[in-house]
């Protein structure tokens, strides 16, 4: 890994998904209060609790996966004002384009149900709604800018949140 690189990786994960699936969400949870298990009664309260715990665990995963590949891969960071510089399609990009606002809204989703939180939950709504704006407006154009057709060729073959069920193989492995 190159000098300097783990701490801009640290830092991006700190300003970005930190921020929006930790920070942000215990403000909305001290400020609007907390019900575990959706405030359901016993036991399905408990049934709640352990699919948000399960929801936040799948996200986690996925969004520590793209961050360790963009370090070790991509060469670069998941902040757009340090991204990778190498396209990486491995691992779970294969499935998925962008894993770390899947995995961003996997953990708030389940922070929502494992809560029992409104304000998480359209907090949810919200930053899938705008980043539904975004990644095509915004991210995708630049990506093609930046890695021609090697990465308009995995734009087609790959869906943008929803995994793909087998993994693509690219032409060239």
């Amino acid at each position: 890994m190159k000098p300097g690189l783990l701490i801009r990786s640290v830092i991006s994960v700190f300003a970005l998904p930190v921020m929006v699936a930790g920070v942000l969400p215990g403000w909305l949870l001290s400020t609007r209060g907390i019900a575990i298990g959706a405030g359901l009664p016993i036991p399905l309260n408990l049934v709640a609790a352990a699919i948000g715990l399960a929801i936040i665990a799948l996200g986690l995963w996925l969004a520590a996966g793209t961050i360790r590949m963009f370090t070790t891969d991509g060469d670069g960071t998941l902040a757009p004002w340090d991204p990778p510089r190498k396209l990486v399609v491995k691992g779970i990009y294969r499935n998925v384009r962008n894993p770390m606002i899947s995995g961003v809204l996997s953990i708030l989703a389940g922070e929502a149900i494992f809560f029992g939180s409104m304000a998480i939950f359209e907090w949810f709504v919200f930053f899938a709604v705008l980043n539904a704006i975004y990644i095509p407006l915004s991210e995708e154009p630049m990506l093609a800018a930046r890695f021609g057709q090697d990465y308009l060729s995995y734009k087609s073959h790959v869906p943008r949140w929803i995994p793909r069920l087998t993994p693509w193989q690219p032409d060239n492995t």
